[in-house]
Formats: C-alpha cells, structure tokens, sequence
C-alpha cells in the first residue's frame, strides 16, 4: 500500500476484503468519530466525600479521558463569573455559596461525543430522576449538590475549559 492507503487504512476506511485486486483500493463510507472535548467539575459534596476517585472512574469506564485536572477552591468571583449565566435565577447566590464552600476538581475530558457522553455518565441534575448508575443518582445528596457539573454544549464546553485552563494545560 502506498502513502495514501495506509493513511487511509490506519484512520479504519480501507477494507481488504473488497479488494479485488490489491493495486486498487475500495474505500468504504465509515462515519468519523467525533472526538470532543468537554469540561466537567467534580463539586464540593463529592470531594468532601473523598469521592473524586470514584467520579473519575466513571468518566473513564465510559470512554472519557482525563486531558487536563486540577484541584481548586474556587473563589467567589470566580464562581460568579463562571456562572454568570444563572445570575438573575433564584438559586444563583445559594449556588455559589455552594460551589466556594469546598475544593472542587475541574477537568476537561475527550472522547467521542465528549459533551453527550458526560452528561449521559452524569445523569440527570435531580438526582431523584437520574437513571440508576449515573454518578447522580449514585453520589449526589441533592439537586443543588449534585457531585458532578458538565457542559451542556461543545459551544459552552469551550467557555467553561478556557474559564479554568490555557490551551498548555491540556495534554492528550
């Protein structure tokens, strides 16, 4: 095989079984995988638990790659700017108050559809309607700490991942 097929063969669209004659390559229509990167936090209910471990092997049984990890107590301008967003919603101070009340893990994942993925490990943000299995539904204590925050979109996903890190800081 010349440059090209190798390329080829080595990203998984050459298929030598339709090769009739090996001097001509046949190169299927296999979809790309979206490999994304996400960003997630470990909140303060889980690390008080020492349940950072555990949130991490989830990520990681599922697919999902640790690029970039840090350990933080978040302030609390930093969780107001982070989110901003909710500022005129009810519950923003009591989340914020929340969020600065302990060390929080913040992590940017990659994996096929990183961002759908994470949310999928992370089950619903009420954890009384989280499916069974889900980091939620396994670890929260409430809607409000809820063990585990994650992009909703690959938009956001890039927000919140230069919110907390620079692009030296991610290596995978």
């Amino acid at each position: 095989m010349g440059a090209p097929a190798v390329a080829e063969a080595s990203e998984g669209r050459y298929n030598p079984a339709k090769s009739l004659n090996p001097q001509i390559l046949y190169l299927e229509e296999i979809p790309a995988m979206a490999i994304q990167r996400t960003f997630s936090i470990i909140k303060p209910d889980a690390t008080r638990r020492n349940l950072t471990g555990k949130v991490v092997a989830r990520l990681e049984e599922a697919g999902l790659r640790v690029v970039a990890q840090r350990r933080i107590q978040m302030t609390r301008a930093q969780a107001e700017g982070f989110y901003a967003v909710h500022k005129e919603r009810p519950f923003f101070s009591s989340l914020c108050d929340f969020m600065t009340s302990g060390p929080v893990v913040v992590q940017v994942l990659e994996g096929e559809n990183a961002v759908e993925k994470n949310r999928e490990v992370m089950g619903a943000t009420d954890p009384a309607k989280a499916a069974p299995g889900t980091i939620r539904a396994e670890f929260a204590e409430s809607i409000e700490a809820n063990s585990a925050h994650g992009s909703d979109s690959q938009e956001n996903a890039a927000i919140e991942i230069a919110y907390f890190f620079s692009q030296v800081d991610i290596v995978g």
